[in-house]
This record gives C-alpha cells, sequence and structure tokens, in this order.
C-alpha cells in the first residue's frame, strides 16, 4: 500500500510492482494514476514503503478514447501517404519507370485507340446562310481503307452511329479503301446502307488513285475508276471536280467536290467555277492542302481528311509521323480566309496504331454568321 499526495487530496495506492498504472478513489471520485517516477532510484516503492509521483486523472467524467499509438512522422500534421518522396530515383528506377510507361502506351495505341471512335458536333456559322438551310446537319467520314487490317463490325458500327445522327447530307473524303482491286466492292457494300435526305457525296482520295505521295506515280491505273463505279452502284454520287446545288425557299447551297491532289487531276476551277459568289459553297477535298490551289473561288468549309491526324500524337514528341507542311492542318478545325478547313481524323487506319489521335465522325449544324 502506498500513500499518494496529488495537489491537495490524497489517497492510498495498492501497487502490484509490475503494472505502471491503478484505478483508485480518493473520496467519492474514481481516479487512474500512472506511474511517472520512483523517488528512490532504482527500488520499486511497493518494496520500500516510499511515495511516487503520479499522473491523475479524473475517471468519474466519460473520457475521450485515444487512438492507438501511431508513429510520428518528421512532420507529424502531414499523413504519410501525403508526404513527397523526395528521394532522387537510381538510373535503374528511371529506366524501369520508361520502359514501363511507354509498354503501355503502346499496348493501349495497339489494342484499344484504333477501334475507339468519337463522334465530334460543331455549330457552323456560315455567311449568307439562307433561313431555310439554318440547322442543316452535315456528317463527315473519311480514311475507310477497307482491307484485312479493319475489323468489320467496327466500320459497320462507325456507319450506324453516323445514321443515328440524322444527317441531312453524308459527305465521304476518300480512301474508301487501302490499297488494291481486292476490298473495292466491299468497300462499296459498306456505304450502300447511308441514307440521307439530301444524298450521300463523295470524293476519291489518294489510296482510291494508288498514289502514295506526291509525285503521283499509280501502281494500279485503273483503280480510282472501279472506286467511282462501285460506289455510283451502292447509291453514293461521286464529285469528280463537279458541284451539286440544294435549293429551298429563300436560297440556295452549293455541295462541290475535286479529286485528290497528289492524283494531278484536281481542278478546283472546274468545281467551283460558275457559281453565284453568294451562295454558302461546302467543298469536300481529301487534302486539305488543296485549299492552297481554290484561288479566289469561295469557299465556307472545306471537308479533308488524308493525315488521319498523323495517327500517332507521342507525348513529348508530337504528330512524329507527319511531315512539316502536313503538321499546318493535321486535325480538327482551322479558320481559313473567310472560312473553314476542317480535318478528320478518319475512321480506319492503314497500320493498327494510334495514340492521341482517336478515329472520329464529325457531325457541322450549319447556322447563320
Amino acid at each position: 500500500m502506498l500513500r499518494a499526495v496529488i495537489s491537495d487530496k490524497a489517497g492510498v495506492i495498492k501497487w502490484n510492482g509490475k503494472r505502471r498504472s491503478e484505478i483508485c478513489c480518493i473520496g467519492t471520485t474514481r481516479y487512474s494514476l500512472s506511474l511517472v517516477d520512483y523517488n528512490i532510484g532504482g527500488e520499486r516503492p511497493v518494496e520500500t514503503g516510499g511515495s511516487v509521483i503520479v499522473k491523475l486523472h479524473d475517471r468519474s467524467t466519460p473520457q475521450p478514447r485515444r487512438p492507438p499509438f501511431q508513429h510520428q512522422a518528421e512532420h507529424p500534421h502531414t499523413p504519410r501517404s501525403a508526404q513527397v518522396d523526395t528521394r532522387v530515383p537510381t538510373l535503374k528506377g528511371r529506366l524501369a519507370r520508361f520502359l514501363g510507361r511507354n509498354w503501355a502506351r503502346v499496348g493501349y495505341a495497339y489494342h484499344i485507340e484504333p477501334t475507339w471512335l468519337e463522334i465530334n458536333r460543331f455549330d457552323l456559322p456560315v455567311r449568307d446562310l439562307p433561313d431555310s438551310f439554318t440547322g442543316l446537319k452535315i456528317a463527315h467520314l473519311t480514311d475507310f481503307h477497307c482491307g484485312h487490317q479493319i475489323p468489320q463490325g467496327y466500320l459497320e458500327d462507325a456507319l450506324a452511329r453516323t445514321v443515328a445522327e440524322k444527317p441531312d447530307v453524308i459527305a465521304l473524303t476518300g480512301d474508301f479503301v487501302h490499297k488494291g482491286y481486292r476490298h473495292v466492292q466491299a468497300a462499296a457494300d459498306l456505304v450502300r446502307h447511308l441514307k440521307a435526305p439530301l444524298g450521300v457525296y463523295a470524293v476519291l482520295g489518294n489510296h482510291d488513285f494508288s498514289v502514295r505521295n506526291a509525285l503521283g506515280v499509280r501502281r494500279y491505273p485503273g483503280l480510282h475508276q472501279a472506286v467511282a463505279d462501285a460506289l455510283g452502284a451502292a447509291g453514293v454520287q461521286v464529285l469528280r471536280n463537279t458541284a451539286v446545288r440544294f435549293d429551298r425557299a429563300g436560297g440556295g447551297l452549293i455541295l462541290a467536290g475535286v479529286d485528290d491532289l497528289w492524283s494531278r487531276e484536281c481542278d478546283p476551277q472546274e468545281a467551283l467555277a460558275g457559281g453565284c459568289p453568294q451562295t454558302p459553297r461546302v467543298v469536300l477535298a481529301h487534302n486539305p492542302q488543296s485549299v492552297e490551289s481554290f484561288g479566289d473561288h469561295r469557299f465556307d468549309l472545306v471537308l479533308s481528311g488524308h493525315t488521319h491526324g498523323g495517327q500517332v500524337n507521342w507525348p513529348g514528341l508530337g504528330r512524329i509521323l507527319l511531315g512539316r507542311k502536313a503538321k499546318r492542318w493535321a486535325a480538327g478545325l482551322y479558320p481559313h480566309r473567310d472560312g473553314h478547313i476542317y480535318v478528320n481524323k478518319g475512321v480506319g487506319f492503314g497500320w493498327r496504331f494510334r495514340f492521341g489521335v482517336r478515329p472520329e465522325v464529325a457531325v457541322f449544324t450549319l447556322k447563320p454568321a
């Protein structure tokens, strides 16, 4: 039995010599006493009858539960998970991170993005647009590259999603086949199910002319005619340096199309001459650089493809597959002169790899400027 004096209160502690805390009553109040120190160095008070220094805790009222013991970090108010690791990574660590990050990107670029289609919608202001054409909707698809490398189900889904947008006009800007005659009929059968109130219109791309560069050399000289004939039989009107006019009460709208720039048959003068300068014009041209040959002819919207948006837009490197001139109009909507150029990233691909450049269907709703 030990007697402890705490403040001006006294009580008797029964200490068994092993525990460092006890509970006792002083008067009518119940206290918890925690042993802090002995007054006799090296000897136990319970054996010597000496006094002890204790802490007093009032147990008559509920006490908040103490949290379990936690290791105090260097910054006690910052959770361990929120602290920044300031250690400098080793060369091996940096190499492992680089390889892991880029290997994940390669897997994504091959397995996911090539068939992860997006629908991009735009409200486009057009000068002199008649009220009767306000709200006209144009769906734009390009670069199908029909071949063994493209899943047929993916292409069919892309066209079904296009029809679901309920466009008034559907515009297709070339590269229906990837190479050769083998998939010409498959491409025609694919677009056969496209329907729109004002029709489905197309121009041919460099792959349809079997031209792979600006030199204009053709591997299959008659391929472009085979593609045009198959599309025509499927209900698609191919615009080869020609134009059509839509008329409604209060005015009209011209839709023109030119052959591919690399084919050496592109003739904007033939396609755009003769129309009223006050009539809005939408022009289909596979290669966006065709606009440089339009001269003073009016255009309000040029719909193009060809670039695939570079197909790869790698972090830190950009569109590494595009040349300097192609990067000028790589992908998206560009203001030019008094109109706009839209470069569609395409639906298909020549080789299955896309990163940061998802395939797309673009839908434009025209409104007065």
